[in-house]
């Protein structure tokens, strides 16, 4: 198994946040696998197609990429960790746009080889630029503020179990492979990588929509673990119990069962239908109630129950 070794320092100054160029990339892999997972399958059927086009009018990126990803790596330049979460995708392509064309090759050969013929060419950096920036304008950036509240709403709710569980309940469901061991020890995935030693870097985790996550750093002293949220591709509609709904009403119960974990004003309204006006007026009815938490997470500000709504959640819906 595949370890990182920390310190009490490096766990302590751990954060959590999202990343538009992690996001991108999660959305890259899932264009370019011919089986997605069937939350992913919606939104990948209403883009492949433009995507495919794109790669049959550029033979060079079209070789960037399936050198680039594999079912069990991808390659280092494509996957260093943002410097801070938050950043632009401009911003932190950047780093990538600096590489020379020999690093990239290198790294694309350690993912696949021989080398396709087309990747002699120059400008790989700029290309492979390109290519995140189409699939970011054309498949994310006009939905980005609804992903980014799920994003935010789950590394709200990290935070907040981190003071009651400790990292281990943070850390073990966040996505396969990864466990907290103890003793300065986690692991990052279940096949026999050798250890990193990430002792005096910093440590990121990053929630995305993405297949399965994965490990990514910039040697020697930043490192990023990307994990799966299911979000905006989760089309189950969480359902409002009678007892629920004579007590507090249609509306008002409907917004509180969309809070059962962190989710922002404008994630209750996309989910309820509701106007803004009303879902604001009801959040804050359930928050002076006590039935709801409230914390400010960026410009937004997310809700999620309270032990006593998840009592009376409970009660309700065995009645």
């Amino acid at each position: 198994m595949a370890v990182f070794l920390l310190d009490a320092e490096v766990m302590a100054q751990a954060r959590f946040g999202t990343s538009q160029l992690t996001e991108t990339l999660a959305a890259l892999n899932i264009l370019r696998r011919g089986q997605p997972l069937p939350w992913h399958r919606g939104w990948r059927d209403r883009h492949v197609e433009a995507f495919l086009g794109y790669l049959d009018g550029d033979p060079v990126t079209a070789a960037i990429v399936a050198h680039a990803m594999s079912s069990t790596w991808m390659a280092d330049f494509l996957t260093v960790p943002a410097a801070h979460p938050d950043m632009t995708l401009d911003d932190e392509l950047l780093e990538l746009e600096s590489l020379p064309d020999d690093r990239i090759r290198a790294d694309l050969a350690h993912v696949r080889a021989p080398l396709a013929p087309g990747l002699r060419a120059t400008g790989l950096a700029s290309r492979t630029a390109d290519l995140l920036r189409w699939v970011w304008r054309h498949t994310i950036e006009a939905d980005w503020p609804r992903r980014q509240s799920v994003l935010r709403a789950d590394v709200v709710s990290r935070i907040s179990r981190l003071g009651r569980e400790g990292w281990s309940g943070v850390i073990n469901d966040m996505r396969p492979g990864l466990r907290w061991l103890g003793d300065g020890r986690l692991q990052v995935e279940e096949r026999p990588y050798p250890p990193s030693d990430v002792r005096g870097g910093t440590l990121t985790f990053f929630a995305a929509h993405c297949r399965g996550g994965w490990i990514s750093w910039r040697l020697p002293d930043r490192f990023g673990i990307v994990y799966p949220v299911a979000g905006i591709f989760t089309e189950a509609t969480p359902t409002t119990p009678d007892p629920l709904r004579s007590l507090l009403g249609n509306a008002r119960s409907r917004v509180l069962v969309q809070a059962a974990e962190p989710v922002s004003t404008t994630g209750v309204v996309a989910a309820t239908g509701l106007p803004l006006g009303t879902v604001g007026g009801h959040l804050r009815v359930l928050t002076e109630a006590g039935l709801l938490h409230k914390r400010r997470s960026g410009r937004e500000v997310l809700y999620w129950w309270t032990d006593t709504a998840r009592a009376l959640v409970a009660g309700t819906s065995s009645s």
